[in-house]
C-alpha cells in the first residue's frame, strides 16, 4: 500500500452514479491515515464494510472512524440530522464500535430537521411522472433553506430562545406553502433541547480543526458523498442530489485550499448503477442487467431500493476525469463480472450520427443518444481469492488496463474482487 503524504488532503470520490463502494478504499486507507472527513450531502448517503465477517453501515459519520486511531470531522458542507446522527452512533456501539472523543461536527453545518423530510416527501408528489427518486432524507429542503438564507445551523442551537423563533417561523412559512401538514412544533423544540446538550461535546470549529491537522503533517482523508454524476452542476439534472460531489466540494464544504489537496482517487464500479430516475444509457433492462443486479447484491444501503444495472459507461468516466482530474482510480466488484462470457465497455455516444465529445448538458440529446460498444473477452473464473495483479487472469487484466486505455491512461490502482476488507488488489 502506498504510504499517502502527510500535510496533504487525499480525496475519494464516487466517479459515476454513487454507490461505487468508496467506503471500502476509505477502510482500508484508515489504517494510515489521522483525520477522515465529510465534506457534503448528509444520511441520504451510504456505505457498507465488512470488517472480520461483520458489517458496518455508515450514512452520516465518516467510515474511516472504524480504525480506533482515526478522528472524524462533520464539515460545514454537510447537512446533519442530529437523532440520525446519534440512532447511527448508537447501532455502531452495538457492533463495538464507540468513537467517543474522536468524531466532531462543524459549527457551521446546517441542520435537517423532520419538517424538511416531510416536505421532501410532498415536493416528490408535486412532481408527479418527473419525481426523482429523492431517498425523502430532507436533504434537498435543507440545502434550500440554506440558500435561501433561512437555515439553521449547529451552532444556532446554543442560543436556544433566538433558534425556537426561527424555528417557528421557518415551520410555519413551509405550511404555507406545502399545507398545513401534521407537525407538533412544541414537542420538537423540547426535543432540540436535550438534543442540543448532547450534541455540545462533538460541536468543533471544524475549519481550524482540519487547518491544524494539515499544519502538523497529520493524513487528511476527505470521504465524498454520492458521486459525480449526481452533482448539482455537473450531473444528469434535475436527477441529481442537492450538493457539490466534486472536488471543489471539498474546498468549500470544508474550508480547505485547493492548494492542500493532494491526491484525488475515483472509485469507478467495473460496471455502471444508479438509483431513481434520470438517464442511464448502458442500462441492460435484459438478463444481463438482472445478473449484474443479482451477483452484485445491487440493492441500496439507505433506500434499500434496487439499483439499476448497466454496462461499464467510459463516456462517463472522461467526463468525471475532465472534472475531478483523478490521480488514480479504484476499480470495484469486478469479481461480478466473472460469469459472463463476454464484457462490453460502452465508448461513445453517437446523436443523429455524430459522435459526442463529451457528456451532454441537454437530456433530451442524450435519451436520443445510442451507444457505441466496445466487447472484450470474459475471464470465467473466480477472482474472489486473488490478491495480486498476477494472481488475476489474463482477460481481467486485459479489461483493467483497456479501462486505463479508455481514461486517457489515468492508472487503477486499486482493484476490488469481493465484500471483505482484504478482498482488494493494490498495483503499486
Amino acid at each position: 500500500m502506498s504510504v499517502l503524504p502527510s500535510g496533504k488532503v487525499t480525496v475519494v470520490l464516487g466517479a459515476q452514479w454513487g454507490d461505487e463502494g468508496k467506503g471500502k478504499l476509505v477502510d482500508i486507507l484508515a489504517q494510515e491515515i489521522d483525520v477522515c472527513c465529510r465534506c457534503q450531502g448528509g444520511n441520504n448517503a451510504g456505505h457498507t464494510i465488512v470488517v472480520n465477517g461483520k458489517k458496518y453501515d455508515f450514512h452520516l459519520l465518516p467510515s474511516g472512524i472504524i480504525n480506533d486511531k482515526c478522528v472524524g470531522v462533520i464539515g460545514n458542507g454537510v447537512v446533519v440530522h442530529i437523532p440520525s446522527f446519534f440512532e447511527e452512533l448508537a447501532n455502531l456501539e452495538k457492533k463495538g464500535l464507540d468513537p467517543t472523543g474522536r468524531l466532531f461536527i462543524s459549527e457551521r453545518a446546517h441542520l435537517v430537521f423532520d419538517y424538511h423530510q416531510i416536505v421532501d416527501g410532498i415536493k416528490e408528489v408535486e412532481l408527479g411522472r418527473g419525481s426523482i427518486g429523492t431517498t425523502k432524507k430532507g436533504i434537498g429542503p435543507a440545502y434550500s433553506s440554506k440558500a435561501s438564507r433561512s437555515g439553521l445551523r449547529v451552532h444556532h442551537l446554543y442560543h436556544f430562545d433566538e433558534f425556537a423563533e426561527k424555528f417557528r417561523l421557518l415551520v410555519t412559512n413551509r405550511k404555507k406553502r406545502y399545507g398545513d401538514f401534521e407537525y407538533d412544533v412544541d414537542k420538537e423544540l423540547d426535543r432540540y433541547r436535550d438534543l442540543a446538550k448532547r450534541l455540545m461535546p462533538f460541536v468543533t470549529n471544524s475549519v481550524q480543526y482540519v487547518h491544524n491537522a494539515i499544519q502538523s503533517n497529520k493524513r487528511v482523508l476527505v470521504e465524498g458523498a454520492n458521486a459525480l454524476m449526481l452533482d448539482l452542476d455537473f450531473g444528469t439534472y434535475p436527477y441529481v442530489t442537492s450538493s457539490a460531489t466534486t472536488v471543489g466540494g471539498v474546498c468549500t464544504g470544508l474550508g480547505i485550499p485547493p492548494s492542500k489537496i493532494g491526491k484525488v482517487l475515483g472509485v469507478v464500479k467495473a460496471y455502471t448503477t444508479r438509483v431513481g430516475g434520470g438517464p442511464f444509457p448502458t442500462e441492460q433492462l435484459n438478463e444481463i442487467g438482472e445478473h449484474l443486479q443479482s451477483v452484485g447484491a445491487e440493492i441500496g444501503t439507505t433506500t434499500g431500493r434496487k439499483r439499476r444495472c448497466g454496462w461499464l459507461d467510459m463516456v462517463v468516466m472522461r467526463y468525471s476525469h475532465v472534472i475531478n482530474d483523478y490521480t488514480s482510480i479504484n476499480l470495484t466488484k469486478l469479481d461480478v463480472l466473472d460469469q459472463l462470457p463476454e464484457i462490453k465497455i460502452g465508448t461513445a455516444y453517437i446523436h443523429n450520427g455524430v459522435k459526442l465529445t463529451s457528456f451532454p448538458a441537454d437530456l433530451h440529446v442524450l435519451e436520443e443518444c445510442t451507444v457505441e460498444y466496445e466487447t472484450l473477452p470474459g475471464w470465467q473464473t473466480d477472482i474472489s481469492k486473488c490478491r495480486s495483479w498476477d494472481d488475476l487472469p489474463e482477460n481481467a487484466r486485459k479489461y483493467v488496463q483497456r479501462v486505463e486505455e479508455l481514461l486517457d491512461g489515468v492508472k487503477v490502482e486499486w482493484i476490488g474482487v469481493g465484500a471483505a476488507r482484504d478482498a482488494m488488489i493494490h498495483r503499486a
